[in-house]
């Protein structure tokens, strides 16, 4: 009998997890936790899903900060999701610009797709959720799920229009946990 895909749901960082910024998130003091969002974290890992994270930060291509930077940010991040009974299991990143063109930068779905092999997930059962329509895109160029969330760029991209077909709206990444688990992905 084959093994059952994985549950797994895929979250963009600056905007669903944390704060935003347009001078980007550049130092773990800079690094601030929305509220509801370690606590959602930690409700869908309860449910049997891991968590993985799929984020551009090319705050490093641009010369904002170093990797040791975005290594501390991190530590920070799975330290507090730790703290309320949740854990994040992987953290893909691409640290180039858009000048680049490289194929992990989001829009582009070279993230998601190291994602879907690390996890052995099937994208039509893993959620994608973002702040960005560069965010959804990624995840609609391989049949995910997409959902937006409100914060960070959220209203500002729900504004503008052209989400991909089927997405699903939320306030932020708490309501998203409490809206999906509430359906049949118990």
């Amino acid at each position: 009998m084959p093994t059952p895909p994985k549950k797994v749901v895929v979250l963009d960082r600056d905007g669903v997890i944390n704060v935003d910024s347009e001078a980007f998130i550049k130092s773990p003091d800079e690094w601030v936790a929305l509220p509801g969002a370690l606590e959602a974290i930690a409700r869908l890992n309860q449910a049997g899903y891991r968590v993985a994270i799929a984020t551009n930060q090319s705050g490093i291509g641009r010369g904002l900060f170093d990797m040791n930077a975005l290594n501390a940010m991190h530590l920070k991040m799975h330290r507090m999701v730790a703290a309320v009974g949740g854990r994040i299991d992987a953290v893909f990143f691409c640290p180039h610009t858009a000048e680049d063109h490289c194929e992990c930068r989001k829009p582009k779905p070279g993230m998601l797709k190291m994602i879907i092999e690390r996890f052995e997930a099937d994208p039509d059962l893993t959620p994608v959720v973002g702040d960005s329509l560069r965010d959804l895109q990624a995840g609609a160029a391989l049949g995910f799920p997409t959902h937006l969330v409100l914060t960070g760029k959220g209203r500002k991209t729900l504004a503008a229009g052209g989400l991909p077909e089927g997405t699903k709206v939320h306030d932020d990444l708490r309501a998203f946990a409490l809206d999906f688990l509430s359906t049949e992905h118990v």
